[in-house]
């Protein structure tokens, strides 16, 4: 996917946000239930992480610079911790809607026509979720994934309020309804503390994954005939770019051109199994052999 189709899913985003929280503040108002407000409230993160996500989109897609020279990838996990941050503080205000519900006792009136927007909006807001984290995935957008998956919580709470709105009607228990919001400001809660984590743990430079790194242990493997062994392999993850290094020992008499085609050879056969890989090679003298690395088939 080019920059232009993320910024359009991304814009995207804060238009089905604006949708889903005029059919929530809809159902509020129709109905005075603390809980739909406090799922009308959450929908307001939605539109502000959307817009967090459509400018994080477009700044780490800036090309590397003279102040950036590896790039600007980062910039959407500085983006998913921000949302992360407006999750929690959506939580405390649902809190405090939920404290003045149980103060004031007051009674919802439930109606069909509030109880069908909030279904509805559950529906739109599922089927975006699901289509941001599949292609946040497949580009590597932590941004449009971390954007995704509050959606998607964003889901699961409605669906949750509107299964306690049904157990109020059944039962007349008033008191429901500011229990339910509690439970839901404690589900989004845990999904900003879960988001936070995710994404500082990308900005501490956390490694490829297992899979990933056996993959590039068995391409060098593979494709560096010619070359001893390879050891000191490191990688991290930045956004959609994954950074490999390590150093590749050759015998000492060999030319300068010949271990470099070995690299290009590497490289290449690295950077297509792995997406956005930034491949830097350090080559060695047979005498800087570790025996503890990569062997070289």
């Amino acid at each position: 996917m080019n920059l232009k189709s993320r910024l359009r899913i991304a814009f995207a985003s804060i238009v089905v946000g604006v949708l889903v929280l005029g059919l929530k503040i809809g159902a509020y108002l129709l109905t005075g239930s603390v809980a739909l407000y406090s799922d009308a409230l959450e929908t307001t993160v939605n539109i502000a992480s959307s817009v967090a996500a459509l400018a994080a989109v477009w700044f780490a897609s800036k090309p590397a610079d003279s102040n950036h020279p590896y790039g600007h990838d980062k910039a959407e996990y500085f983006a998913a911790v921000l949302v992360g941050v407006m999750i929690v503080l959506a939580a405390i205000s649902i809190f405090h809607a939920a404290w003045i519900g149980f103060i004031q006792g007051d009674s919802p009136e439930y109606s069909l026509e509030g109880i069908s927007m909030n279904l509805a909006a559950a529906f739109i807001n599922g089927a975006w979720a699901r289509y941001l984290m599949s292609y946040g995935r497949k580009e590597r957008s932590p941004a449009l994934m971390a954007d995704g998956k509050h959606l998607m919580t964003d889901v699961f709470s409605s669906l949750g309020v509107l299964a306690g709105v049904i157990l109020v009607l059944a039962t007349g228990w008033k008191i429901l309804d500011p229990v339910l919001a509690v439970i839901v400001g404690l589900l989004v809660l845990w999904s900003g503390w879960e988001l936070v984590k995710e994404s500082v743990g990308g900005l501490m430079d956390e490694a490829a994954s297992a899979d990933v790194l056996a993959k590039i242990r068995l391409l060098i493997s593979e494709h560096g005939e010619g070359a001893l062994e390879a050891h000191d392999l490191r990688t991290r993850i930045a956004g959609k770019s994954t950074f490999v290094d390590f150093h590749l020992v050759v015998p000492g008499t060999m030319p300068v051109e010949t271990a470099h085609d070995i690299c290009d050879r590497i490289e290449e056969a690295i950077s297509e199994d792995v997406p956005g890989a930034r491949i830097t090679i350090h080559v060695e003298p047979e005498h800087k052999a570790k025996h503890s690395g990569i062997v070289v088939l």
